[in-house]
C-alpha cells in the first residue's frame, strides 16, 4: 500500500495529539501559528492595558494587561515585528511579546515619559524622559540600561524636558530640550560612549520632532514661536536652518488646546504637511526648498497630519471643540474632500501597511472605527476601553517610527 503525504501528515498529526492527550500537554492544533507582519496594538490608556490586533481580518485577538499609565502611550517595535516596547507616561518601559501575548519585563526607569525610539540595528531602545529630563538607552534584548543621558543645559545644574526623540542612520537618536531650545544628535555606536553633538538657539520650545523618510533631515516644531527648526543629517556642520519663520505674524493665534504632533510622515508628493500651532490650518512645504507652497484650511486645530503610505491622501484630526472629526485632503488639488465624524474624543489614525484601510481610535465612544480609504466607507467598529494609540508592525522597518 502506497501512503500519500497529506495521509502520513494527518496519521502523524494524530498520533503526536494522541501522546500529548495522554501526557497531559495541550495538543500543538490550539497554537495558532502566524506571522507578524499583519498585527499591531491599541493602547486602552485608562486601564494599562493594549489590545493585540491583526489588521488583515481586522480582529482583535487578545488583551495584555498591567502596563501602567499608558495616557500618553507611544510604541516601536523589533526589527522582526515580535516583540513590541511600550512607553508609559508614569516612566514604565514594557517590552510585550506579541506571538503571546504576554509582557516579557517591565522597567520603570523614570518618572514622567512621553515616547521613544529604537535603533537602525534594532539592538537599542531610548527613551525620552521630563522627569527627570534625559534620555535612557536600554538593551533590546534585555532592557538592561546602557546609556543615562541627562539633558542638563545653561549652567549644567537645569535639565530639560526631552521631546522628538527620533531614530536616524547610523544608530543615533535625535532629540529636542523642550525648556532649553537646543537639538542633540547622539550617537550610540559605542553604546558605553555616545558621542553626543548640541545645537544650542534653535527656537522656543521645540515640542515635537519628526525624521524624514530617507532619515536625511530632522525637522523640530516650535511651540514657542510661528516656525520650524531644520537639521540635514547628513551635513550636521551645516547648523540647524530655520524655515517657515514666521508664518503666522500678523495674524491672531488661538488658543492651544491639544499640542499638534509631527510623527506620521506627512510627505507626500514632495511636499511635507505639517499642523499649524494655534491656526485651522495644514502647512504645505516644498521639501527641495524647504518653503512654504500653500496652506489648506481645514474644520479645527490639526493633532495629527498622516499621509495615506502611497502619498495620495494625507488625513488630519483635531483637538477641542471639533475632536469628533476627521478630515482627508486630496494631494493633487490639495483641497480637502472628505469630513468624516468617527465620533467625540478622536485621538489617533494608523493606516494598515498599503493604505487601504485606516484604523481610528475614538475614546470617548469606546471603539475602533475602521475606514475604506477609497470608498471613505466603515467597515467595521472595534469594541476598545478609551482607546488611544495604534501601532501596527510595518513600522518596524520604517526610520523615524
Amino acid at each position: 500500500m502506497t501512503l500519500h503525504r497529506p495521509t502520513v501528515l494527518r496519521w502523524a498529526a494524530s498520533l503526536i495529539a494522541a501522546w500529548l492527550a495522554l501526557s497531559g500537554l495541550p495538543a500543538a492544533a490550539e497554537t495558532e501559528l502566524r506571522g507578524t507582519g499583519d498585527l499591531g496594538i491599541v493602547i486602552e490608556r485608562a486601564i494599562g492595558r493594549v489590545l493585540l490586533v491583526e489588521n488583515s481580518g481586522r480582529r482583535r485577538l487578545a488583551e495584555i494587561e498591567g502596563l501602567g499609565d499608558l495616557s500618553h502611550a507611544a510604541a516601536v517595535f523589533s526589527r522582526d515585528g515580535r516583540y513590541a516596547y511600550v512607553f508609559g507616561r508614569d516612566g514604565g518601559l514594557n517590552k510585550l511579546d506579541l506571538l503571546t501575548a504576554t509582557v516579557v519585563k517591565r522597567v520603570e526607569q523614570a518618572g514622567n515619559s512621553i515616547g521613544g525610539a529604537i535603533s537602525q540595528d534594532g539592538r537599542l531602545v531610548a527613551v525620552q524622559n521630563y522627569e527627570p529630563g534625559g534620555v535612557k538607552v536600554f538593551d533590546a534584548a534585555t532592557l538592561e540600561l546602557v546609556a543615562d543621558i541627562p539633558a542638563t543645559y545653561g549652567d549644567g545644574t537645569a535639565r530639560s524636558k526631552v521631546v522628538g526623540l527620533a531614530d536616524a542612520p547610523g544608530n543615533r537618536f535625535v532629540f529636542t530640550l523642550y525648556d532649553a531650545g537646543e537639538i542633540w544628535i547622539a550617537d550610540l555606536s559605542n553604546p558605553a560612549q555616545p558621542a553626543l553633538r548640541k545645537y544650542t538657539g534653535i527656537g522656543r520650545q521645540p515640542y515635537d520632532g519628526l525624521v524624514t523618510p530617507d532619515g536625511r533631515h530632522y525637522i523640530a516644531g516650535l511651540f514657542g514661536e510661528d516656525g520650524l527648526a531644520l537639521l540635514d543629517l547628513w551635513n550636521p556642520d551645516a547648523g540647524v536652518r530655520r524655515i517657515l519663520d514666521g508664518y503666522g505674524r500678523g495674524e491672531q493665534p488661538l488658543p492651544v488646546y491639544k499640542m499638534p504632533h509631527l510623527r506620521g510622515w506627512a510627505q507626500a508628493g514632495g511636499r511635507l504637511y505639517l499642523p499649524a500651532v494655534g491656526r485651522h490650518e495644514v502647512l504645505v512645504v516644498d521639501t527641495a526648498t524647504w518653503t512654504e507652497t500653500a496652506r489648506i484650511p481645514v474644520k479645527g486645530q490639526p493633532v495629527f497630519v498622516m499621509a495615506r503610505p502611497d502619498g495620495r491622501q494625507v488625513w488630519v484630526n483635531f483637538a477641542l471643540p471639533d475632536n469628533g472629526f476627521v478630515q482627508v485632503i486630496d494631494v493633487p488639488t490639495a483641497s480637502v474632500v472628505r469630513t468624516l465624524e468617527p465620533g467625540p474624543g478622536v485621538l489617533h489614525l494608523e493606516f494598515t501597511p498599503r493604505g487601504e484601510q485606516v484604523w481610528v481610535s475614538v475614546r470617548d465612544l469606546d471603539c475602533v472605527r475602521v475606514y475604506d480609504t477609497a470608498s471613505f466607507a466603515e467597515v467595521v467598529a472595534l469594541p476598545a476601553d478609551k482607546p488611544s494609540g495604534i501601532f501596527f508592525t510595518a513600522r518596524a522597518h520604517r526610520i523615524g517610527l
